[in-house]
């Protein structure tokens, strides 16, 4: 059975920072295309970052310079280390892995950034 379990999320204070997790199960997460998204109240979810298997790496722009992805290979867990948390972007935090035919979500993490 896959799995994609989040965990790291809460509440911070602004310019805070937070560490979110990505822990796989039923799959090798270092052959997918990982993406951290979020989704806001009534706002559409959006990709935040993403890393490829070869470890090409992608920012929106909102989060540039604050966010970083990583990959543990060996853990099989991925991670989005924020920083400069702002409040603008709290939101429901989701893992997700991309293969060439198959898609898988995490269950999403509540990131809350109070001003």
């Amino acid at each position: 059975q896959v799995q994609l379990v989040e965990s790291g999320g809460g509440l911070v204070q602004d310019r805070g920072s937070l560490r979110l997790s990505c822990a796989g199960s039923g799959i090798i997460l270092g052959n997918a295309i990982m993406g951290w998204y979020r989704q806001a109240p009534g706002r559409q979810r959006e990709l935040v970052a993403s890393i490829t298997p070869s470890g090409d790496i992608n920012y929106v722009d909102p989060v540039k310079g604050r966010f970083t992805i990583s990959r543990d290979n060996a853990k099989n867990t991925v991670y989005l280390q924020m920083n400069s948390l702002k409040p603008e972007d709290t939101a429901v935090y989701y893992c997700n892995a991309r293969f060439w035919t198959e898609n898988y979500w995490g269950q999403g993490t509540q990131v809350t950034v109070s001003s």
